[in-house]
């Protein structure tokens, strides 16, 4: 097995199967040497993670749901790439919280999926990132995050 597939081995990870697209919009784009994943939104097999942080949800549930979400960035970037030992780097997130006006933790929501990535991709999976707010999310999710990998 690769490297990142004995990681995921290793941490007890099964990747979820990589979402289709909801929309009129591809799941992943690659230019060069960057492969751009679209908004993976919140869910697991049973469905989707709704609500909104500072009302439904606690940080912690929150953080649970963007680890979700980065389990899907990952499953998008095995789909365009075929093996995971082709990421050279997580270059960006970009997470979205849907989250009430007062809600001020927005930082460790998407920690649940910069830490996965971490995990993951060790060294190579520390990135730049944004973590905002917004009044609400497609299908109700509690987060929805994007990603940028710099790939071989």
């Amino acid at each position: 097995m690769a490297k990142i597939e004995n990681r995921l081995a290793e941490l007890g990870i099964t990747l979820p199967a990589a979402p289709a697209p909801a929309a009129n919009y591809v799941p992943f784009v690659r230019t060069g040497n960057q492969l751009f994943v679209s908004g993976q939104i919140s869910a697991t097999a049973e469905g989707l993670i709704t609500g909104k942080l500072g009302a439904d949800l606690a940080t912690e549930e929150g953080a649970a749901a963007a680890r979700r979400c980065g389990l899907s960035l990952i499953a998008q970037a095995k789909a365009a790439l075929g093996d995971l030992d082709r990421v050279v780097r997580v270059v960006k997130l970009v997470g979205f919280v849907n989250s009430t006006p007062e809600f001020i933790e927005q930082p460790k929501v998407v920690n649940g999926c910069s830490d996965l990535m971490v995990e993951v991709f060790g060294e190579a999976g520390r990135h730049a990132r944004s973590a905002v707010s917004a009044a609400s999310l497609p299908l109700g999710v509690a987060v929805e995050i994007e990603a940028i990998f710099e790939v071989a």
